[in-house]
């Protein structure tokens, strides 16, 4: 699976000197330069991380990782000049993953950022992607629940990977549709909740549940 980064850096130079060096370790990069911006993009797209710098213009990075927060699980990794303990215990209060201080080195901000990501799809094999009992092998897209397999129709398959890489964000039929089927589609919206039904009798046993969320859409929360 592709890994993708949004850099939400005001200064180009900065932002632009992380992005190339990502770039050449095989990750995709979005950079933009303000807090709507990253907000927009963060609705609309999936990453693997978000490096984000605590004074933007307009809306700070306080501010952004708190909506962040609200729709997705992303790490977020903050960028800042320095760090004082008021500063980063609002940061970690409101979502935050950890602390990056300028000047930085590229070297030990990519070490950092491929820990946390190893981690969190599980014992440090970027491969694999695992909530509660599911894990889903992303390059065979093997599919287990437990030591029992589970296997998936392809869109199925996709519609796990987006929940998995997204707990308890609310994702409408409309935003399914466009990541899945594309802007062309055609068919029916209906085509989503039948999917969603499949997936649900799959996992019917896991300790992951895709909810209805009333007049907006579906979200998975995972149990402990």
């Amino acid at each position: 699976m592709e890994l993708k980064l949004l850099i939400v850096e005001d200064d180009r130079l900065l932002a632009e000197a992380v992005s190339d060096y990502f770039t050449g370790k095989g990750w995709k990069t979005d950079v933009v330069y303000n807090g709507n911006s990253a907000l927009e993009k963060a609705e609309r797209k999936t990453y693997q991380m978000i490096l984000l710098d605590v004074m933007l213009p307009g809306r700070d990075g306080f501010s952004v990782c708190r909506k962040i927060r609200e729709m997705t699980g992303t790490p977020v990794f903050f960028i800042t000049a320095r760090v004082m303990e008021e500063d980063e215990l609002k940061g970690y209060a409101v979502g935050a993953d950890d602390y990056i201080t300028k000047p930085f080195s590229l070297p030990v901000l990519y070490a950092k950022v491929m820990a946390m990501t190893g981690r969190i799809r599980g014992g440090g094999e970027s491969e694999m992607l695992v909530r509660g009992d599911v894990m889903v092998n992303v390059r065979t897209h093997s599919v287990r629940i437990g030591s029992e397999v589970c296997p998936l129709a392809p869109k199925e398959y996709e519609l796990l990977v987006l929940f998995l890489e997204n707990p308890n964000r609310i994702f409408t039929r409309d935003q399914l549709l466009i990541r899945l089927w594309g802007y062309e589609f055609g068919g029916n919206e209906r085509v989503v909740d039948n999917h969603i039904k499949k997936l649900r009798k799959a996992l019917a046993s896991s300790r992951c549940r895709i909810h209805t969320v009333r007049k907006s859409g579906y979200r998975m929360e995972v149990s402990v």
